[in-house]
């Protein structure tokens, strides 16, 4: 199907773009390098800019490319689903996070973020889709979550999903590089988490339900541009990580409507050097479990529940665009007590997930998808 693609006019401002969001490095973090013993072994090499992926019971995978595609990936043989929507890909934004519903060998349900335009605008914003997979094509296509203001600023789409043990599907949408008017306000869908069902209905206890002018799925506010999206496995809470300017990169318990503080608080600094505000915390909004600075431009999260690799077990990986490594956030319950790095200078990480067999698997812009095998000792 058709694809609208990055005009050429907006080539050198996407270009610019990635250098002010992930270019302007500070001093490198001190953190010590992990010393658990893995190999990594090579899935695929097949992608450009695999945004994301998912697994289907089997053990085939579901891989988004940023650029509009999906494909199934069996056995390294790669296989492209038809059925897909038009994509709006401008900037930061394009094909994006892909779930599987938890019930899915039951009613075969994907869902998947993109970005989308209206016929009666030139931009676009974050959408949500979901869909029936039968065999390698999609059918009962149905967008269920839309973002609105659309906007034809190319950063901050957010994009990232996730389904929590009670099934509420949780979706991320940055502020669309508008801070002053969309993370603080209730009116519109940016720079928000929101709540939904699974079919997109809206929870009747979500917090802003029934404030007049309110966006009823709206579960948090306050945000940036979350990329990064996991349920903890003791808590159940969804936590998050965030992209701040220069500076001020976060990690977030994300809890029921509560003020994230995005342009009012902040760690980080304009790309320019010059101050956002004076403001680290106010009452009434939150401070994140962690920040950075500088920034590591974080990508992706899981938790690492697995047996497979004991010394991480209970921490958080989460992938640095701007480092090119895989970042380990050591965790006491929902506390963090430590953190460091593992496979320095690999390349750009978009997205970690554990497999439903307990394996780590990981994406790398122009590199491919990857599988991390803990070695045996002795």
């Amino acid at each position: 199907m058709r694809k609208k693609f990055i005009r050429t006019s907006y080539l050198l401002l996407s270009a610019l773009l990635v250098f002010f969001e992930y270019g302007c490095a500070q001093q490198y973090p001190d953190l010590s390098v992990s010393d658990l013993d893995v190999s990594i072994e090579t899935i695929s090499t097949d992608f450009q800019v695999p945004w994301s992926f998912t697994f289907l019971p089997g053990g085939d995978l579901l891989i988004t490319e940023k650029e509009g595609q999906l494909f199934r990936l069996t056995d390294g043989v790669k296989e492209e689903i038809t059925g897909m929507p038009d994509v709006y890909v401008r900037g930061q934004g394009g094909l994006l996070d892909i779930e599987v519903h938890p019930h899915f060998e039951e009613n075969q349900y994907i869902y998947f973020t993109y970005g989308s335009s209206s016929s009666t605008s030139s931009g676009g914003n974050t959408t949500l889709m979901r869909a029936k997979l039968v065999d390698n094509h999609l059918e009962e296509q149905k967008v269920i979550f839309k973002a609105l203001p659309e906007s034809t600023k190319g950063q901050h789409w957010g994009g990232r999903i996730a389904f929590d043990p009670q099934g509420y599907l949780f979706l991320s949408v940055g502020d669309r590089g508008d801070r002053d008017e969309n993370p603080q306000s209730l009116n519109n869908h940016c720079g928000k988490i929101h709540r939904i069902f699974d079919d997109g209905r809206i929870p009747p206890d979500n917090p802003f339900v029934h404030r007049s002018g309110a966006i009823a799925s709206i579960f948090s506010y306050g945000h940036r541009n979350p990329q990064g999206m996991a349920v903890h496995p003791e808590t159940g809470e969804i936590w998050t990580h965030e992209h701040g300017p220069q500076g001020g990169d976060e990690l977030n318990v994300i809890r029921k409507g509560n003020n994230y503080g995005w342009p009012v608080i902040t760690y980080g600094i304009n790309y320019n050097g010059t101050k956002i505000t004076d403001l680290t915390s106010k009452p009434g909004m939150e401070q994140p479990a962690t920040y950075w600075v500088p920034s590591i431009a974080p990508c992706g999260m899981t938790f690492v529940t697995s047996d497979r690799y004991p010394e991480w077990k209970g921490s958080i990986l989460l992938g640095s665009l701007k480092f090119m490594y895989i970042h380990r956030v050591v965790l006491d319950v929902d506390k963090v007590v430590s953190q460091e790095k593992v496979l320095d200078r690999f390349g750009r990480i978009r997205s970690i997930k554990q497999s439903p067999d307990g394996y780590l698997y990981f994406s790398a812009e122009g590199k491919g998808i990857f599988r991390i095998n803990p070695l045996k000792k002795g």
